[in-house]
């Protein structure tokens, strides 16, 4: 057999895609070899075929219809060489089979016959699935050349397909790639417009400046510029000294010379006060960063402007407070060391009185000391109210009540120019406090509401239903949650200076003349609200008139004695106790004389300590040689309560009596029920009453 070389010249995938799609595309798909499956069941035949068409394509050989089949379930062909006779299955039926199934229909088959070259037997053969005949014996050059057309239309099928795949999953990625820009931009986007949205709902400004420029005009502002300063950026731009024309007066120096040295260190950081549109000052906290360029040049400044007005006002008030605290802590100190000395001198008067006669003119004396001695106590009271350390006794308080009081002890005191006007809500609620230092506080705010107003006017007391919700804050207030009564005394006389707010609560500052006020009332009235849990708020504008807001708890059915409870024992008991065997205590030498001094006029049989060590060693050595013990509260060393407390674990029904200065010590409720407390300065008759309490104390 003659044969014919041919040679196969592959196809370029950059041919079929192009050159950008080629170098864009992903890997390359797996090229598998050309096949030809060579049916016949003569195997000379079978070699003959084979061997001329061994370098066209992969030949693959059946000696069957039945094998060729086989073949066809597992593998994929360009052509089929079919004998028309063989065993079993003929070639007609195998090709009908073929033509049957979807995966092979289209495959080409080439019948080998060595007769029946009529046209009825071709006709049949072509009828079967046939698209050409080649007769036995075989010229290679034309099977050669035949099946070689239908190896190439295979191949370019193929590489059709492969091309077709590639670009199939080029496009694939390049949507992938496409919607990954497209989430990518919109997440930007998201971030961009949550950023935007965080940055405008903060009190800042972001803004850049040229560097060098003689007036501070920022070539970019952030959104909220104009919602912070009031003004546009257009506005700033034509009018180029804004910024510095409204600095603070006292700002403005040191502003200035942060700025005209930030150069040096290639930022600034400096703080101040700048009225904004409304004439507002507001605290600004002004940053700025230098920007450089590639070569290291100055390009531009980038800073932000943080509006920190509101933190400025949470330390005012929370310095307030400390304040306050503080004045509080010295107050109760002073207080407790005046009361010894109050207690030390009416005590002495009270023993001149009794033991020495007196004619009219020393009477007199001794009255006015004694006078200035409780006034004096007085003062204490009004301090200890501040320092929120008197004696409180908290009950439901109707404000109706309460107006009708408050109304009766100020009818004569008013003056017929002043009126005051109660305002109660329907449904309002009973306040859980003092009644009497209720009816002294709201009587202070209204006196002082009356000083206000020298011409006359009208005092109006509101009274309404309040609730402070978990997590509420109210300016200038710290209040837990629940229910509250608020009580508003409201003047419209002269007012306060804005800087004398802070002040007017503190003790003994007033703004009225010398000699018209100690300065107490508004502490006072401060230090009842703290302690029964409740709070003070004062506004005032000068030429307008002065608001005071007492809020105070709401009475309830849960209201438990959360205030400071008892209170000093009264002095109605008639007569002394029988004599009695009494260890007093107490480290201050004035006080402790004089209450020996009254405790013997009494009757009582006295022996002294100094202090609370000397007084358990006296028990120790003779436990049954007392019958009570009289011990002052706050002693170094040994507190008045811990010496009881030691005492009476060596003879536990042993009687004792407090005496304190502070009107708060430290009590157990278990050591309060038969522990009576004496408050400094004490009468006589209050000191019997209390030794009768502690004596009948089972």
């Amino acid at each position: 057999m003659a044969e014919m070389t041919r040679t196969v010249v592959p196809i370029s995938p950059a041919v079929v895609m192009g050159p950008v799609e080629a170098v864009l595309s992903p890997d390359p798909l797996p090229v598998d070899p050309v096949r030809v499956l060579l049916v016949d069941d003569d195997e000379r035949n079978l070699i003959a075929i084979s061997t001329v068409l061994e370098d066209v394509a992969e030949i693959v050989v059946a000696k069957s219809g039945e094998e060729a089949l086989r073949h066809l379930l597992r593998t994929e062909f360009a052509v089929i060489l079919l004998d028309v006779y063989m065993p079993g299955i003929d070639g007609y039926e195998t090709a009908r089979l073929i033509r049957e199934r979807e995966q092979t229909r289209r495959v080409p088959i080439v019948f080998l016959s060595a007769v029946n070259k009529e046209m009825e037997h071709l006709l049949r053969g072509y009828a079967s699935g046939a698209v050409d005949y080649v007769f036995k014996p075989v010229e290679p050059t034309v099977l050669r050349s035949k099946v070689a057309v239908f190896v190439d239309l295979y191949a370019m099928r193929k590489e059709v397909q492969r091309t077709a795949e590639r670009q199939k999953r080029l496009l694939d990625e390049n949507l992938r790639a496409n919607a990954e820009r497209l989430h990518a931009e919109q997440q930007l986007r998201i971030a961009e417009q949550r950023q935007a949205a965080i940055i405008a709902s903060l009190p800042i400004i972001l803004y850049l400046e040229e560097v060098g420029a003689e007036q501070r005009v920022p070539k970019y502002a952030s959104g909220n510029f104009e919602a912070l300063t009031g003004y546009t950026l257009d506005t700033v731009r034509r009018t180029p000294g804004l910024w510095a024309d409204r600095l603070h007066p006292e700002d403005r120096e040191r502003v200035l010379a942060a700025l005209a040295t930030r150069s040096q260190g290639g930022a600034h950081s400096v703080e101040y006060r700048w009225r904004c549109a409304n004439d507002e000052y507001r605290h600004f906290l002004d940053q700025a960063v230098l920007v450089r360029d590639g070569t290291g040049a100055p390009l531009e400044y980038a800073g932000t402007l943080l509006d920190i007005s509101d933190r400025r006002e949470l330390e005012s008030q929370l310095n307030h407070i400390r304040k306050m605290d503080a004045i509080g802590q010295l107050t109760g100190g002073i207080a407790h060391d005046f009361n010894n000395l109050l207690a030390a001198v009416l005590g002495g008067i009270g023993m001149i009185e009794r033991r020495i006669p007196l004619d009219p003119a020393q009477k007199k004396l001794v009255e006015m000391s004694r006078h200035a001695a409780e006034q004096g106590s007085e003062l204490v009271r009004h301090l200890l109210a501040f320092s929120r350390r008197q004696k409180l006794e908290p009950a439901a308080v109707d404000v109706a009540k309460l107006a009708e009081a408050v109304g009766n002890l100020l009818a004569h005191t008013l003056g017929g120019r002043v009126e005051l006007a109660w305002q109660r809500e329907d449904g309002l609620r009973d306040v859980f406090a003092d009644s009497a230092q209720l009816e002294l506080a709201i009587m202070n705010l209204v006196i002082n509401a009356r000083d206000a107003m020298p011409d006359g006017g009208t005092v109006t007391v509101e009274a309404s239903n309040r609730t402070i919700d978990t997590g509420q804050e109210l300016a200038g207030l710290r209040l837990d949650p629940g229910d509250y009564v608020l009580l508003t005394v409201a003047d419209t006389g002269c007012g306060i200076a804005a800087e004398q707010i802070e002040q007017v609560m503190e003790p003994f500052f007033t703004t009225k003349p010398v000699g018209k006020g100690t300065g107490l009332g508004l502490s006072m009235v401060y230090g009842f609200a703290k302690q029964s849990g409740g709070a003070i708020r004062l506004s005032s504008e000068l030429g307008i008139g002065t608001r005071v807001e007492l809020w105070l708890p709401a009475a309830s059915a849960e209201k438990g004695a959360q205030i400071d409870q008892g209170a000093e024992p009264p002095a109605t008991a008639q007569g002394d106790p029988a004599p009695l065997r009494i260890l007093l205590v107490d480290d201050h030498e004035g006080v402790r004389s004089t209450t020996a001094a009254m405790l013997e006029d009494m009757g009582h049989h006295v022996s002294e300590a100094c202090e609370g060590a000397i007084a358990l060693e006296m028990v120790r050595e003779n436990p049954e040689g007392f019958d009570l013990v009289l011990s002052d509260y706050a002693m170094p060393r040994l507190s008045g309560t811990e010496l009881v407390r030691a005492l009476r674990a060596l003879r536990p029904e042993l009687p004792a009596v407090l005496i304190t200065g502070y009107a708060e010590p430290n009590l157990h409720s278990e050591e309060q029920r038969d522990l009576p407390v004496l408050i400094k300065p004490f009468t006589v008759q209050a000191l019997a009453a209390t030794l009768r309490e502690a004596s009948d104390a089972p």
